[in-house]
């Protein structure tokens, strides 16, 4: 198990080498905030051990969006008494509405490759979020204020950023990803660069950004992601226009030919008012 590694003051990062998933711990005086809490209560037993590793305070935990491999071990860290338990208010709805339905697909996703790791997910409580953000929320963490935004639909349709002012960092979840291309299965890509842009004008030149998955990054590196994108929304839009199929816009897309393909698709179903 890895253990968590300081980014910012204050500010720690766990990259799980499962998915190259990031959690990020946020310690204040007398408390201390979780971002994400991976894939299975395995994983997330492992996780709340290298927390303890860094502090013993009480922890609230954060979802940066619903999908399994940032949500499934809430049951983990919800047993301790008192633990807040933070989510944007649609993400929240899925992982308390359609939780049998997405156990079902991320099992469906491993159960070939990773049979093993596909019981795991099955096996899994799904504990959705207790308290919600529509917009914005601010939380005190130990004296340290601790900012969770909503900055739009982007990966998915509830994705909070959090906000860490006086350590002068961000965690993007997967609205930003290094360690691939961006995951575009239940995404809004028309909308994405507009969420990224928010994202932007909130970091300055010196912003740490954790991402959902890989390595730190820095504003510029974000900004090369928007770039990438922006490029991408605007081809889509020009291709709906021409009627083009998605297998033919996606071989000119950004992000290589398999992520683009589900990229367009999505561009069109919302252009046609079905996403």
């Amino acid at each position: 198990m890895p253990d968590f590694a300081e980014v910012a003051a204050g500010v720690y990062v766990l990259r799980y080498p499962v998915l190259d998933v990031n959690a990020t711990l946020v310690v204040g005086d007398g408390a201390a905030l979780l971002v994400d809490t991976l894939s299975t209560e395995a994983q997330a037993e492992e996780l709340a051990e290298a927390v303890r590793r860094v502090t013993p305070h009480p922890w609230t935990v954060v979802n940066t969006h619903h999908h399994f491999d940032h949500t499934f071990g809430n049951a983990v860290f919800a047993r301790e008494p008192g633990c807040a338990v933070w989510g944007h208010e649609e993400a929240a709805a899925l992982l308390r509405d359609r939780a049998e339905e997405l156990r079902r697909t991320a099992c469906a996703a491993f159960g070939s490759e990773a049979p093993g790791f596909a019981d795991q997910l099955a096996a899994v409580t799904v504990v959705p979020p207790d308290h919600t953000v529509h917009l914005e929320s601010t939380l005190d963490i130990g004296g340290r204020t601790v900012i969770l935004r909503h900055l739009g639909r982007g990966h998915t349709n509830g994705d909070l950023i959090v906000q860490v002012p006086d350590a002068d960092l961000i965690v993007a979840g997967d609205l930003v990803e290094e360690s691939g291309p961006p995951d575009f299965e239940d995404s809004y890509p028309l909308q994405w660069p507009e969420a990224v842009a928010a994202l932007l004008a909130l970091a300055g030149p010196d912003t740490t950004v954790v991402p959902g998955h890989g390595a730190v990054v820095d504003r510029d590196f974000v900004a090369r992601q928007h770039s990438d994108l922006t490029a991408l929304a605007w081809l889509i839009r020009e291709e709906d226009i021409s009627g083009s199929p998605p297998e033919k816009v996606a071989r000119h897309a950004p992000f290589g030919y398999e992520a683009a393909l589900v990229a367009v698709r999505r561009g069109y179903a919302e252009l046609s008012g079905r996403a």
